[in-house]
């Protein structure tokens, strides 16, 4: 066997585990939490939070890096989906015969890789370093809450049936890229050019003194 399939058929022997762990009641969590829709009012919170602590100019960056990033998470899970063409487990007969638990059939027929695990882990990464840029605060008890949510909506996707670990697993890599490189851009910014603004120039501290 060549290496691609002996990794193929690992990652469907761990998403057949982990998949097989379901119950009416998990089965009911896991769907709310691969629901997208339910989590905007938590987006809208974090944005709320960023401008209230980062001031209205940082916190309204910090809202259009976390929606750029996003969108550069979905998009490129998009074009990869088509370019790989990979079937989703819910869509792949061995899988199915081998005990697949399906909860959700929507979407198209190809999963690598999880836009879900993307977008998830790119969010909690991009905000968590955006939040850091406030030294008054750790934000530990946030950064563990927000790293926990992206990692049980990354497995719901395993739970519903519509991707191999092996998606999630890239996904969430590439989320995080994706979000550390757009939140450091962010910060620079912020070094850069807003908190510049708040250090008086020497005219200005020459001026001050004289009065």
């Amino acid at each position: 066997m060549h290496f691609w399939d002996i990794l193929h058929r690992w990652d469907q022997v761990l998403t057949l585990f982990v998949n097989s762990f379901h119950i009416p009641a998990t089965d009911q969590f896991m769907m709310f939490m691969s629901d997208r829709a339910v989590w905007f009012p938590l987006y809208l919170l974090i944005a709320f939070f960023l401008v209230k602590r980062l001031g209205w100019k940082k916190g309204l960056i910090s809202i259009l890096c976390m929606a750029l990033t996003l969108l550069v998470c979905d998009q490129t899970s998009n074009l990869l989906k088509n370019s790989v063409a990979r079937l989703r487990p819910c869509y792949s007969g061995p899988m199915l015969l081998g005990g697949l638990h399906v909860l959700e059939y929507r979407g198209n027929f190809f999963g690598f890789f999880s836009a879900h695990a993307a977008n998830a882990f790119g969010f909690a990464v991009c905000s968590s370093i955006l939040f850091r840029y406030d030294t008054k605060h750790t934000y530990k008890a946030f950064i563990i809450w927000i790293f926990t949510w992206a990692t049980l909506l990354s497995l719901s996707r395993i739970f519903v049936g519509k991707h191999y670990m092996g998606d999630i697993i890239v996904g969430a890599m590439i989320g995080s890229g994706y979000g550390a490189m757009i939140a450091m851009a962010a910060r620079w910014v912020f070094a850069r050019f807003i908190d510049k603004e708040k250090i008086p120039s020497p005219e200005r501290q020459r001026d001050s003194s004289n009065k």
